[in-house]
């Protein structure tokens, strides 16, 4: 992406962000702020994981719930104007029906500068390049030319992204994608599937992780065991595939006791999940993902190797083609997991190496101030445009 020599120097931004997701716009926001700009979260504190917001927006259930929550929007919208950029978390950046997030939507933009989309999570964008057979090889609905293991789950069924299929969810999000001014991707596969929508109007940010906090213990030498960690939602095991790598690591460490032991950590808080991995040397998460996501690099800025997503496309996308530290699982191979973990197991000589290696990456293309300052030129680009 080019940046006009003569763009407007927007010394000092105001930015609204709507909605939040692993903790991502909270990080962002946390990082602009000691780069001198003003920054307000407005979310749920992303679930469970119960993050820092400056406005509220968390739904309690029931229909008393319902009702305070609709109020608490309201009361919030006159504190929602006057922002050069607003970026919100997927097209559904409230827990509301599209035809009142669509309300709240146009508030925004009658209100502030410029509505950017951040791509983070599912959306009829994402879910459709999912299923055309073409945009990936595989992903968390389709493995090959056949349904991926989710579809065919109870959560898949239980779950409301399946509207993201439904003819009034694509009438929502085409909507969005025709109104918003720009979008940023912080994953390989959201650039991917928006790019034929949007040009040069999306840019791939990458996950920001704030590496000066996070404690940095890097293997010095080889673990007489090797510990592996595994984090669990437990109503999103089928769609991360956290499943099947559960599987097969239990079944690696039922087979070499002596060599490998495993820590789970099921839907902890953010902090108790960040604590509990301090003493492992190796992370597995998300399956069908071609990137490193949130907890992935958090682990990796802290010395432990990923088992992941580290596919070529991602590394060609960001450029990187000598440090490429992440142990890549590919789902569409019967037995890669475990074969993948029997390697780590069988070449523990190599994870001092990797454990560096991997905190180097992050440093590189994730450290919070590289991410965000990926934001800022993209904002100044949009709001430079007439």
């Amino acid at each position: 992406m080019c940046i006009p020599k003569n763009r407007i120097n927007f010394a000092s931004m105001k930015i609204l962000f709507v909605g939040d997701a692993s903790n991502m716009h909270n990080c962002l926001a946390g990082q602009l702020r000691s780069m001198g700009h003003e920054a307000v979260v407005a979310s749920n504190g992303s679930t469970w994981m119960d993050t820092h917001r400056d406005i509220n927006l968390l739904r309690r259930p029931g229909k008393l719930g319902a009702v305070r929550y609709v109020l608490d929007i309201i009361k919030a919208l006159p504190r929602m104007r006057g922002f050069d950029i607003v970026e919100i978390a997927s097209p559904i950046f409230l827990s509301l029906k599209p035809a009142k997030v669509r309300m709240v939507f146009d508030y925004l933009k009658r209100h502030n500068k410029r509505v950017v989309l951040s791509a983070l999570g599912t959306d009829r964008v994402f879910y459709d390049a999912c299923l055309d057979g073409h945009t990936f090889r595989y992903s968390e609905y389709r493995i090959g030319d056949k349904p991926g293991p989710y579809i065919n789950s109870t959560e898949y069924q239980n779950q409301e992204q399946d509207n993201w299929g439904k003819p009034f969810m694509k009438e929502f999000n085409d909507y969005i994608v025709a109104n918003i001014d720009g979008a940023v991707a912080c994953l390989w596969e959201y650039f991917v599937a928006y790019e034929p929508l949007l040009g040069d109007r999306v840019v791939h940010a990458g996950k920001p992780i704030v590496v000066d906090t996070l404690p940095y213990r890097p293997l010095d030498a080889v673990p007489d065991k090797v510990k592996f960690f595994i984090g669990i939602q437990v109503d999103r095991t089928a769609v991360k595939g956290t499943d099947r790598m559960l599987a097969s690591l239990k079944s690696v460490c039922e087979r070499r006791p002596d060599e490998c032991e495993m820590v789970v950590a099921k839907s902890v808080p953010y902090q108790q999940y960040v604590q509990m991995m301090n003493d492992s040397h190796v992370i597995l998460d998300q399956l069908y993902s071609y990137t490193p996501a949130t907890n992935a690099l958090l682990a990796m800025a802290q010395g432990l190797v990923a088992v992941s997503g580290g596919e070529p496309e991602y590394y060609d996308l960001i450029d990187e083609h000598d440090n490429q530290p992440i142990i890549n699982v590919d789902p569409t191979v019967d037995g890669d997991i475990e074969a993948k973990l029997n390697w780590i197991i069988d070449n523990k000589h190599l994870l001092p190496e990797l454990s560096r290696r991997s905190h180097d990456f992050v440093v590189k293309h994730n450290a919070a101030q590289v991410v965000a300052q990926r934001y800022i030129d993209f904002w100044t680009k949009i709001l430079d445009e007439k």
